[in-house]
């Protein structure tokens, strides 16, 4: 018997079944129940259908967290068009270049954020993009007229799309190159979502909130499709600010706070300040929003580790649980439908458990392909995708993570791994975050801390090899100092900038 959640229309009508009272989104202005998602998409599904927006047609959408984004993107899936979700953060050379790969035919778009005012600064890029057809703003796609044809069309459409089709592109710039358009199906992407959501413990009363932009694998897959795939509610903002956001947190008694860690603990050196109440999260959210008691052992528990091409995390452990002793400073195990081998970094060879080498993935959660890129590009002869991760597995099957292959450096001829530096700065007291990097042969570090550099200094002696310590040190104030890409990940290039320019030698 298929899956009754192998594509976004058939989930939707699941949970309209089953869960129609319950809330679906909650933005600070809005809120919306399943019952209300499956009617609501319905008819903007229609209304897109009468602009010429059917299966395959890929759709752009730029605009930032809201219930609004996940209707829109709801209803343009259920009908087979391909959403192609982009970053609210890219200048008008960049959004021209993902329209132009993905081969966006129409674009829905805010007005104006941040800033930022795309369809205005798109127009001197329109002759470089032929495919791009139509461009509206959100309110007026959701406003568009609907004629009865198209409403009668929408069911034959939704109902015509299978597993296999195409669902989304989603970009990322991996480390280093041009932008990547990573295709993933209806069924692969949902798949892939529902293997993890034990590991991030997300059940039907779940209240989530997770403050990664929709636009992002992390906020789309591991958000608004853990979300609608579990019958949970959640919970999102445009901008989060420690003091909206906790309130937010508060108002709608959110249970589970997932996201990045240095996120967590910003809020967590304001929540007293501010006297909000967050008695409501749950053991599995970031643990330093939890009381002292519901906290692990730093190590115990696992890192979630995922990539774009593996719709999100593909390694993991029930998020409220110790991992066993062994296994700590892991990212848990492959997830069901994710096959994991290391390889060497040279020879490509399949290397024995406890080696580091090269990740390499393989299954059926795993990406379609790459825009514009062949399968022979993509993936290895028989069919493994290599990550640019590095890493080892151990003999129970734990992923341990080592950083990135273009990352890792030498100092002396001794290989220094940034990851591993990282984490052993970031378990010295009074450290917020840590970013490691190569400097003129040297290994440099910034560093969120108030400490003295001497303290830091002293404190990687204890956990490091003498030749992993920094020689070159920047202290930073908070996250906001962290150079960073479009796509969230930290700008390695800008960050030995950074430090060439402004570090500390020692």
């Amino acid at each position: 018997m298929p899956d009754v959640t192998d594509t976004v229309d058939r989930l939707v009508r699941l949970r309209s079944d089953r869960d129609p009272t319950s809330f679906a989104v909650i933005d600070p202005h809005t809120r919306i129940i399943y019952r209300e998602l499956d009617t609501a998409t319905m008819e903007m599904a229609a209304a897109f259908v009468e602009a010429g927006v059917s299966k395959g047609t890929r759709v752009g959408l730029i605009m930032p967290n809201s219930v609004l984004w996940v209707q829109i993107a709801v209803a343009l899936t259920r009908i087979g068009a391909v959403l192609v979700p982009l970053s609210t953060l890219l200048a008008p050379p960049e959004l021209a270049a993902q329209l132009r790969t993905a081969s966006v035919r129409v674009l829905i778009s805010v007005p104006e954020f941040r800033g930022h005012r795309y369809l205005d600064d798109l127009e001197p890029h329109r002759a470089t993009l032929p495919a791009l057809r139509k461009v509206w703003t959100a309110e007026e796609a959701v406003a568009a007229p609907v004629s009865a044809r198209a409403a009668r069309l929408v069911d034959a459409l939704a109902d015509a799309v299978t597993p296999s089709d195409l669902f989304v592109i989603m970009f990322t710039s991996g480390s280093s190159g041009p932008p990547k358009g990573v295709m993933h199906s209806h069924g692969n992407a949902l798949a892939a979502v529902r293997s993890g959501l034990d590991a991030r413990c997300i059940t039907p009363d779940t209240r989530l909130y997770l403050p990664m932009p929709f636009f992002w694998v992390g906020g789309f897959g591991s958000g608004v499709l853990s979300a609608l795939l579990a019958g949970a509610t959640l919970v999102t903002e445009e901008i989060p600010q420690p003091d909206t956001t906790l309130r937010l947190l508060e108002r709608e008694r959110v249970t589970l706070f997932r996201g990045w860690p240095d996120q967590a603990q910003t809020l967590a050196r304001q929540c007293d300040s501010i006297g909000a109440d967050l008695s409501a999260l749950q053991p599995g959210s970031l643990e330093a929003l939890l009381p002292p008691h519901d906290r692990s052992t730093p190590g115990a528990r696992a890192t979630l580790f995922g990539m774009t091409e593996a719709f999100g995390p593909y390694c993991g452990y029930r998020a409220d649980t110790d991992m066993p002793r062994s296994a700590w400073g892991s990212c848990g195990r492959p997830f069901d439908g994710m096959h994991v081998r290391i390889t060497d970094t040279e020879a490509a060879d399949p290397v024995a458990a406890g080696v580091i080498g090269e990740i390499q993935l393989r299954g059926p959660h795993v990406m379609r392909g790459i825009c514009r890129r062949s399968r022979e590009e993509v993936f290895t002869v028989d069919g493994w995708y290599p990550t640019g991760d590095l890493g080892h597995l151990d003999d129970d099957g734990f992923l341990f993570y080592h950083g990135r292959s273009d990352d890792m450096f030498k100092v002396s001829g001794a290989t220094v791994y940034p990851s591993e530096v990282e984490q052993a700065l970031r378990a010295i007291d009074g450290v917020a975050g840590a970013f490691v990097t190569e400097v003129s042969g040297a290994v440099g570090a910034v560093v969120i801390s108030r400490r003295p550099v001497d303290q830091l200094r002293e404190g990687a002696r204890k956990r490091l090899s003498a030749f992993k310590i920094p020689t070159v040190w920047l202290l930073v104030d908070d996250d906001d100092a962290i150079p960073r890409k479009a796509t969230g990940k930290v700008d390695i290039r800008a960050l030995r900038n950074l430090l060439t320019s402004s570090g500390e030698q020692t």
